[in-house]
């Protein structure tokens, strides 16, 4: 049954789960952090969501009321924690082989694959578009890092590693774009389609 419960659980569940697991809070607290930690760049996790997940755990017995003394004012007040079982969970959760093994599909590669139908001049329009959010995220996320390493107080932390992955990624991305642009004038269909399928 233990096994089942871990398999149901979502990635708000498991990031609540953390969350809870460093120090008790109630849900507008973790919202706050939430927002605080740019989380929602990484996992999507809305504001209902996480009552409806914090909701969920309880019943599962994964978190629980923690000994708060502040006076309980209604759901988004109540302050939990994680539990045994819950810690546990998660940590079973982070065993899965699927975190390893799937790979993303950003709306920006569905639209490379469509956009030998455009209209003249959006390709263009579209990778400037593009090179402009990159370099607002790399910005972005360049300030996040040094908010980071301002807390952890060392580049040995998981949230170093994760921003400074996304950074290297959006770069890559960047110099890609340099490359497309300087060959679109030279754009043309496939040389050697697929032959047609026979018809008797």
């Amino acid at each position: 049954m233990a096994k089942k419960k871990t398999q149901n659980l979502t990635v708000p569940d498991l990031v609540l789960l953390s969350l809870l697991a460093e120090r008790p809070m109630h849900g507008y607290e973790v919202n706050a952090e939430l927002e605080r930690r740019q989380v929602r760049d990484w996992a999507g996790i809305s504001r209902p969501q996480v009552y409806y997940s914090l909701d969920k755990l309880s019943r599962l017995g994964l978190v629980r009321p923690a000994d708060s003394k502040e006076r309980q004012q209604g759901p988004e007040r109540r302050v939990l924690t994680t539990t045994a079982r819950g810690r546990d969970a998660l940590s079973s959760s982070l065993e899965r082989e699927d975190w390893a093994l799937e790979r993303d599909r950003p709306q920006f590669l569905t639209w490379m694959a469509l956009s030998w139908l455009a209209r003249p001049g959006v390709a263009e329009q579209q990778l400037k578009r593009r090179r402009e959010f990159l370099q607002r995220e790399v910005d972005r996320e360049r300030q996040t890092l040094d908010a980071v390493l301002a807390e952890v107080g060392h580049p040995f932390h998981e949230a170093v590693w994760m921003i400074t992955l996304m950074i290297e990624q959006f770069e890559t991305e960047l110099r890609w774009i340099d490359r497309v642009e300087a060959g679109l004038s030279r754009r043309a269909r496939a040389k050697h389609p697929a032959e047609k399928t026979r018809t008797s």
